[in-house]
């Protein structure tokens, strides 16, 4: 089972997220994709993913996760504290000197329109859940582009140090080569041989 978290502003409409659904469903495995709407707030996104996390498990599947970007960040920190594999899209990485001004401010929802404010209390929800380095880096997947054009690349190579890592020239923060790894991404998860 994979479970999807996509990133800030975005939600299950995004193209990566319909492309990993249609990649799935044209495969059969349709059922075993769950990627939901996440709250902006991001301890109650985190418990939403939990939620799924606990389902996949007691119905006997071992869920990877795969985040982008905040998704990214979030995917790490289930990962660590399930011991879960997880892919990381272009994830976003607290690193020296955020102070969250990136995040902090009235927002819109890219794909239904809706409205919601990320305050400094929501910063400190993320800054809670860093983590310096992950103590399991053989359950991680970097994918990440060297133009992204919101985050600095260099931060995510240096935070999953260790990890597996696919960075490649070009691109920008949507990965654009996505659907060229979605076949991996399933063989990643266990879902195919």
């Amino acid at each position: 089972m994979i479970i999807y978290l996509h990133g800030f502003r975005s939600g299950p409409q995004s193209a990566k997220a319909q492309q990993l659904m249609a990649h799935m469903q044209a495969r059969g495995m349709g059922d075993r994709l769950w990627c939901d709407q996440l709250p902006p707030v991001p301890t109650e996104a985190i418990a939403l993913a939990e939620q799924q996390i606990a389902t996949a498990i007691a119905r006997g599947a071992v869920p990877t996760l795969v985040g982008s970007s905040l998704g990214g960040f979030y995917a790490t920190w289930l990962a660590e504290r399930h011991g879960l594999r997880a892919v990381l899209v272009n994830p976003f990485v607290p690193h020296e000197g955020f102070d969250g001004e990136l995040f902090i401010g009235q927002h819109t929802n890219l794909y239904d329109g809706s409205v919601f404010d990320f305050t400094r209390e929501h910063v400190a929800q993320i800054a809670a859940m860093d983590l310096p380095r992950p103590t399991r880096p053989e359950n991680l997947w970097l994918l990440a582009e060297e133009n992204d054009e919101v985050l600095d690349t260099l931060h995510a190579v240096a935070r999953y140090a260790g990890a597996r890592q696919t960075v490649l020239p070009g691109g920008d923060h949507s990965f654009t080569r996505w659907t060229d790894y979605l076949d991996d991404i399933c063989r990643f998860a266990g879902l195919v041989p």
